[in-house]
């Protein structure tokens, strides 16, 4: 058997993200604001009974059973793409988190990448895409959220660059970004205010792959994230000479 990268045995996690509402008789307190969440591995059906844990939502709540209906017939296809898209670049890993806005009829009105060190677009697109094919069952209470995050495992380790060094290389670059934001007919896009940017630079300063992610209410749009990995990418920065350097950065209003 050839390894994968990605294990849904071992690395998939469900995390439990509880949202700010408030108590009822039939509805249960959120974790504190500083509580760790709750994890639990989705294919280790033979582990602890967790059929009483839900998400608790600021309006609406969701079972774990609920969420693991709907996202386990997905699960190879999310593997398959990592595995189908990594190529060569060893060095490409991380860890995706996705989050679903769903309608208390069970309508998922909004899927995005919340957080993401991953740095490639293709996958995190792929990711997406499935993501919101998924069908849950209708949450109860309200209208609901809740986050899944997936770990890709990378066999090379790249080098970090550090902040002051990022800064120092991205931003006379971040000018050519503007124009990402005028969607088709000129209209403009919405960009998140809080989009993070994650980008590996590789042989002679050529930007290998980019991601994005956006943890607010205002996803990501696929065609920014399509016009400015295809801008980023024709980036020259600083030649690490030999190496793969990893850096994140935040556009602004860019």
């Amino acid at each position: 058997m050839t390894a994968r990268r990605f294990s849904p045995v071992a690395a998939l996690t469900l995390g439990v993200l509880a949202g700010c509402g408030g108590a009822t008789p039939e509805t249960r307190a959120p974790a504190p604001a500083d509580a760790a969440p709750t994890r639990r591995v989705i294919e280790d059906t033979a582990a602890d009974d967790d059929s009483d844990v839900e998400i608790v939502g600021a309006r609406g709540r969701m079972e774990v059973a609920d969420i693991e209906a709907g996202f386990r017939p997905h699960a190879a296809q999310l593997e398959a793409c990592y595995t189908e898209k990594v190529g060569r670049r060893r060095w490409l890993g991380g860890q995706v988190t996705l989050k679903w806005w769903i309608q208390k009829d069970g309508t998922v009105t909004q899927v995005q990448i919340a957080e993401s060190d991953l740095g490639a677009w293709p996958v995190e697109k792929c990711l997406l895409d499935l993501a919101r094919q998924m069908n849950f069952a209708a949450p109860k209470g309200g209208d609901a959220d809740f986050s899944l995050p997936l770990e890709f495992s990378a066999k090379g380790r790249p080098i970090t660059l550090g902040e002051e060094e990022t800064t120092a290389q991205v931003t006379p670059r971040l000018a050519d970004l503007v124009e990402c934001r005028r969607g088709d007919g000129g209209a403009a896009l919405a960009v998140p205010d809080d989009l993070v940017v994650t980008a590996y630079v590789g042989t002679r300063g050529k930007v290998q792959s980019v991601g994005f992610a956006a943890a607010g209410e205002v996803a990501v749009p696929d065609a920014w994230a399509e016009c400015a990995a295809r801008k980023i990418q024709g980036w020259t920065l600083r030649d690490p000479r030999g190496m793969v350097v990893k850096l994140t950065f935040a556009p602004g209003g860019s």
